[in-house]
């Protein structure tokens, strides 16, 4: 792989990244551009001028037309809302995307890929569903996957902690075929056994493995810091989205998200400052006036709630 300053090479990280790595998602224009909001326009009450995001996510390798169908699509799904400044347009986040960016954070900052605070539990989740829904079945197990859940026996599925299923039952409305507990493994049970068997550990490993094979250069100046954080950050996520969160304690002594955790810290923490500088020089933002009408309604809400009831008549 091209390498620019012992950084990877972004235009052929992309590439790289879709399709040349097995076992790895492609990098799609939305995931750069949710970590582009995320980056720059999270918590900063700003709408940002769509050429500005065309002229960042083209350091990235996002081509102007891909960079203006995802705004358009993103309008479309409730994601982004259009605020119009003089002749240009500018784009703000929804509530929607702000909770969407708000857990992406909590996943990469604070859980993270690394869960060493398992206190025991396991979500066990049971399903019965007749023969001829076997298009729901399979639906219903991609759910499951992508919720961290990993497959015991027959209809019976394992997560470690307590994962919310709340959203997967409505999406599906299969609430009356799942029954949903909670427990401890007994110590008669080899729970690294049982983690081998339920989850895919090798493919698990290798993502974290190839991870680190693309990143593991550094450099102190990189050629194009915004672009390398932007593609980082998206890399990674990719990766711990599809991580079920196992106990360390119940792993391999070895097991390399340990090592690529520490990884991505260390790089975002070297790409974070100068990435910072560079983006305040190209970006081009307004305040959000529907950030500026929510927070109003919300003042309002809350003095109509702290107001003193008082007797009719």
């Amino acid at each position: 792989m091209t390498l620019v300053n012992n950084l990877p090479d972004f235009t052929a990280h992309v590439a790289n990244i879709a399709g040349t790595v097995p076992d790895v998602p492609p990098v799609s224009a939305s995931a750069i551009m949710l970590t582009f909001l995320g980056d720059h326009l999270l918590d900063q009450g700003v709408c940002v001028y769509s050429g500005s995001v065309i002229d960042v996510l083209a350091r990235a390798g996002v081509s102007e037309e891909a960079t203006r169908s995802t705004l358009t699509r993103m309008t479309g799904r409730g994601l982004l809302r259009r605020q119009r400044g003089g002749r240009r347009m500018y784009f703000g986040l929804t509530e929607r995307s702000t909770r969407i960016l708000r857990d992406g954070g909590v996943r990469l900052w604070q859980t993270g890929a690394v869960n060493r605070d398992w206190d025991g539990t396991w979500t066990l989740l049971a399903f019965s569903l007749p023969g001829e829904r076997q298009r729901e079945r399979h639906d219903l197990r991609a759910e499951l996957a992508w919720a961290g859940f990993g497959p015991v026996q027959g209809g019976l599925w394992i997560a470690p902690g307590r994962p919310d299923v709340s959203q997967i039952l409505d999406d599906l409305g299969l609430g009356s075929h799942i029954r949903i507990f909670r427990g401890h493994a007994d110590p008669s049970t080899d729970v690294a056994e049982m983690i081998a068997n339920a989850y895919d550990l090798d493919a698990l490993a290798a993502r974290y493995e190839d991870f680190r094979s693309r990143w593991a250069a550094s450099s102190a100046k990189p050629a194009d810091p915004l672009a390398s954080k932007l593609l980082l950050v998206t890399d990674w996520l990719q990766i711990i989205r599809r991580d079920p969160r196992l106990p360390m304690e119940h792993l391999p002594a070895d097991w390399p998200a340990v090592a690529a955790q520490e990884l991505f810290f260390r790089l975002d923490d070297l790409l974070a400052a100068p990435a910072a500088a560079i983006a305040a020089s190209l970006l081009e933002t307004v305040p959000d006036a529907g950030e500026a009408v929510r927070d109003a309604g919300e003042a309002v809400r809350d003095a109509g709630e702290a107001a003193p009831a008082h007797d009719a008549g």
